[in-house]
């Protein structure tokens, strides 16, 4: 595959392109080491079937370049984020997420788990890749290690793990890179854990690992009716991202998840600053504001949030898509870490999630809906024109707030998508507001 169909896969967190060969991992490995300057670097990867051969490949562009190589094997992506926060690394994951298992794909960060974003260093790293090889004398060396202990301490360095209560939790790894942590995480704490496909298995033979799909939740939905838990967890492919279920088999928002875990936070640390993304519900800014602390909105993705946290000091940050960011976790991204913050909200309130939620979701949201649109610019300007009225603001995309009710438009960066979330005091008021972008959109400009 070229550099040129890897690198147009980019999305806000990663290259995700359908595959990847050998020859252009190398590349890529040696790319990145060249533009990461660093004595070592740490990889790891997850459990697909092509992600050994890929690593391998990646590690001898890497060593090629004279660059040593930690590798940590077979962990999390937030995994690799522990390592490149506390040893002071570079690092690379191969991971394609939550993507199907056909396709495979790079997440990279630099030193502190600063993130490498498209501005931030991903058009370098190809330019590098594309230039002619230059052999160096010296090849750098692979030193593997075992990093499960350290980040699972790391993990309870953030929560207090003497404070758990007896909780029944089940978690659904999609037989993704979960399995790897969560019994050591159990084995530590008071609760239980009925686990769901935690098997790490690359070719996933009982589900896609993307817990955004409701389709993917129906076996963990079935087994907590069964099972009647305290809560319910599913983890995408790589663990960096959680999706909470409460005990009454209703799945949260990842804005109402945000919204828990910052009102936490602020108990802790009065006036801290909270940041979110612009798709996260109202109630988020609200009840920050509520709590006494500063809501910071920014673009979506976790290179735009991590850089706000930096500026910021933000003790936390949250996306709707399932992402939670700590700044005791290197300002990076862990679903495993924002499921044992909800696990101690749990534990110390004393109430059910289906009864503590409630004061969380004054409104209603839509969800994520896409339109196939040809002409993303022409469509987008159609709405703004349509609501000039409104107080508008680009961001990121086109968000239109009419008072009681908002909506944003931002369009996919790898198809002829755009992607509409809608928010409303109540379901009426959001399929009425819904309607009517959607029948903008499809009129056409």
């Amino acid at each position: 595959m070229d550099l040129d169909t890897i690198f147009k896969a980019y999305d806000i967190r990663g290259l995700y392109p359908s595959e990847i060969d050998e020859e252009a991992a190398r590349r890529i490995g040696r790319g990145f080491a060249t533009f990461a300057d660093a004595d070592r670097i740490a990889v790891g990867r997850d459990c697909r079937t092509s992600s050994p051969a890929i690593t391998a490949a990646l590690i001898d562009g890497i060593t090629g370049t004279g660059t040593d190589v930690i590798d940590i094997g077979e962990i999390t992506t937030d995994g690799l984020y522990f390592v490149s926060g506390s040893m002071g690394l570079p690092g690379v994951v191969v991971t394609a997420s939550h993507n199907p298992p056909e396709y495979n794909g790079l997440k990279f960060c630099l030193a502190g788990a600063a993130p490498v974003g498209e501005d931030t260093g991903l058009n370098d790293i190809k330019r590098i890749a594309a230039s002619e090889d230059e052999a160096q004398d010296d090849r750098g060396s692979v030193e593997a290690i075992d990093i499960l202990d350290g980040y699972v301490d790391h993990l309870f360095g953030v929560v207090d793990a003497g404070v758990f209560s007896d909780l029944t939790v089940v978690a659904d790894g999609g037989n993704g890179m979960a399995g790897i942590a969560l019994p050591t995480v159990f084995e530590r704490l008071p609760a239980r854990l009925i686990g769901l496909y935690l098997e790490p298995d690359g070719t996933f033979p009982n589900h896609p690992a993307d817990p955004l799909r409701p389709e993917n939740l129906v076996d963990l939905l079935a087994l907590m009716d069964e099972r009647k838990p305290d809560l319910g967890v599913a983890f995408d492919g790589d663990a960096d991202r959680a999706f909470f279920i409460d005990d009454r088999s209703v799945p949260l928002p990842g804005s109402t998840t945000t919204a828990i875990i910052g009102d936490w936070f602020l108990r802790r640390e009065p006036g801290a600053s909270i940041v979110h993304n612009l798709i996260c519900s109202k109630a988020v800014p609200e009840r920050v504001r509520i709590a006494g602390g500063i809501p910071v909105r920014t673009r979506v993705g976790h290179s735009f949030i991590k850089q706000v946290m930096k500026e910021t000091g933000a003790v936390f940050g949250g996306e709707h898509s399932g992402h939670y960011y700590f700044r005791d976790n290197y300002r990076a991204d862990s679903g495993i870490l924002a499921m044992l913050v909800l696990m101690q909200v749990m534990s110390e309130d004393g109430r059910l999630l289906s009864d503590l939620r409630l004061e969380y979701e004054p409104y209603v949201g839509s969800g994520e809906i896409n339109y196939d649109v040809a002409d993303q610019s022409a469509a987008t300007a159609a709405v703004a024109a349509a609501y000039g009225d409104a107080q508008i603001d680009h961001l990121d995309g086109l968000t239109v707030d009419l008072g009681d009710r908002w909506f944003n438009l931002r369009p996919s960066n790898t198809e002829p998508k755009l992607r509409l979330n809608a928010e409303a005091p109540d379901a009426a008021g959001v399929d009425e507001l819904v309607a009517a972008v959607a029948s903008i959109i499809e009129e056409g400009p």
